[in-house]
């Protein structure tokens, strides 16, 4: 079987838009967009960064925004002018982004007002031209809009001040006058985002994704799941955040293919408000990860939900445990399929088929995907064996940017991709992942890794030493953990959580803190963090 990869995302998106016109496309808190709809607003931003803005084709446009119907739109109205998209955590700090920013050279941003504090307080030293900034409710009628808007800001107290040179409201931006944007030439070959992830080093990269990967994974997995996903009838809860690759892969390509519907969950920590969006909408696809099923099915109104349209759940983002998946199939009476990907993949490289889940593994590899083990010495090794996951196939990212030598490492001269991750190949094809990267914390599917957050505190005047590690929580996820050594005696707990809390996103602050005279190291001084987290472990398992 031959399937069609050389289209890009301008291109997909046109098609559907024309083939499912009057189907839904995204909804949220209440407010739906049709594909007519979501056409004509993303043609809309198109024609303004087109005709109000000095952005060229190939320029990066960050986007910084949660799950919001705004999301959509002006992800593919820059996509249609021939732009890359830098997705951007709205959890980053003000560190974090000047990274990013500059990194990836954006010349424009896209940004919540809620969020836009932080990017306001570095943004001058960055090379942003332009900054587009959205309320939460921009997109709905009229009234629903004033209402929303001004109890989020006056009321709830939820957007704090802000300010940039150059800055424009997104409606107005909708509503200058423009001719019809006109599309750009564009090959499978360019990149269309940039997506940064810590890669199998810690240094956060930028994956340069292209439109050919990205059309590739999207028509991989729907080839995959062709018995599962029918065209113009699904559902989709999206509780997982857009900019990341997994949940943009699904409810951005892989849907907008079929001409499904896709639920947005702005804020899926408050879990009696997501429990009661699922009341009000009948869904037919669950997309999440382990925590957040423990923590829905920990909610006494969640197995109150009719459930008899729910079809399939998939998890992916961090290891599924077996008592989740047992307790979430008895809850929900859905099979859940886990499957794996990474950032650098587009993201997925395989699942488990509905007609065949095997609980404790990942699944088969997607169509023209091809994977192999190999060892220390890059031999590969037989079925059976542990060793390096080694991907080659079309979703495969083109490098990362900027970055020639981080790229070399990991991909070879005939395009097989390092992962970093220890499996064993099955004899019956399907993959079990035994290991994690070496040193990479994974908190509720969010990737931290110990170098970034070290750094970070090694700033600190009274802190000599210090060692991050991954301490498993209970739910299949873990906790970050500091070891510190300290010059002063008096530095507390508090003040080196705080100090942490300035230039590190929460879910990278340490949660456990522990000082220590000193730290295991090797015999050339290299400090032992396993060691660390076998210590922690052995502990725990004597609670």
């Amino acid at each position: 079987m031959s399937l069609n990869y050389d289209r890009t995302l301008a291109e997909v998106f046109a098609q559907s838009c024309k083939q499912f016109a009057d189907c839904k496309a995204f909804t949220c808190m209440g407010h739906t967009l049709t594909y007519a709809e979501l056409d004509h607003l993303s043609g809309r931003f198109a024609a303004y960064l087109q005709q109000h803005t000095q952005l060229q084709p190939g320029d990066r446009i960050a986007v910084q925004l949660p799950n919001v119907l705004q999301y959509p739109v002006v992800v593919f109205g820059a996509l249609r002018a021939g732009l890359v998209v830098v997705n951007t955590n709205p959890l980053y700090t003000a560190h974090e982004i000047k990274h990013q920013l500059n990194d990836s050279g954006a010349k424009a941003l896209i940004v919540l007002a809620n969020i836009a504090k932080n990017a306001a307080a570095i943004i001058g030293e960055t090379k942003v031209e332009q900054v587009i900034v959205t309320e939460l409710a921009d997109l709905h009628s009229p009234l629903k809009r004033v209402l929303l808007n001004f109890a989020v800001k006056y009321l709830k107290k939820l957007v704090p001040p802000f300010s940039f040179p150059q800055q424009i409201a997104l409606n107005k931006a909708l509503s200058l006058p423009s001719k019809p944007w006109q599309p750009v030439p564009q090959t499978p070959a360019d990149i269309a985002v940039l997506q940064y992830t810590g890669g199998t080093t810690g240094v956060a990269k930028g994956a340069m994704l292209t439109h050919r990967n990205l059309v590739a994974n999207m028509a991989q997995l729907n080839e995959r799941m062709k018995n599962v996903f029918r065209p113009k009838q699904e559902v989709y809860v999206a509780p997982l955040p857009l900019y990341h690759i997994y949940s943009f892969t699904i409810h951005c390509t892989s849907a907008v293919e079929l001409g499904n519907h896709s639920l947005l969950i702005p804020n899926p920590r408050d879990i009696p408000g997501f429990v009661k969006t699922l009341q009000r909408n009948p869904f037919t696809f669950f997309v999440g990860l382990n925590t957040l099923f423990n923590a829905l099915m920990r909610n006494p109104d969640f197995a109150r939900l009719d459930f008899s349209n729910l079809r399939l759940t998939c998890s992916g983002g961090m290891a599924l445990t077996a008592e989740t998946a047992r307790h979430w199939q008895e809850v929900t009476r859905a099979p859940i399929s886990e499957g794996y990907g990474l950032t650098e993949t587009s993201p997925v490289v395989s699942n488990n088929p509905l007609e065949n889940v095997q609980q404790g593994t990942v699944g088969l590899p997607l169509i023209d995907t091809e994977t192999k083990v190999i060892d220390e010495n890059n031999n590969s090794l037989p079925t059976g064996e542990a060793g390096e996951l080694c991907v080659r196939g079309p979703q495969v990212m083109k490098g990362y940017w900027q970055r020639p030598d981080a790229t070399a490492e990991v991909i070879d001269s005939e395009g097989w991709f390092k992962t970093g991750d220890i499996a064993v190949i099955q004899p019956d094809g399907f993959i079990k992942i035994v290991d994690r990267k070496k040193d990479m914390i994974n908190v509720s599917g969010f990737k931290v890794f110990p170098n970034e957050v070290e750094d970070a505190l090694s700033n600190h005047p009274d802190i000599v030493e210090v060692a991050i590690v991954g301490v498993p929580d209970g739910e299949g996820s873990e906790i970050v953990k500091a070891f510190i050594v300290t010059a002063n005696e008096s530095l507390t707990i508090e003040q080196v959580r705080k100090y942490a809390k300035e230039t590190l996103t929460a879910y990278k602050v340490p949660h456990q803190i522990e000082f220590r005279k000193e730290l295991p190291k090797t015999n050339v001084g290299k400090i032992l963090r396993r060691e660390l987290r076998d210590q922690e472990i052995a502990k725990n398992a004597k609670k």
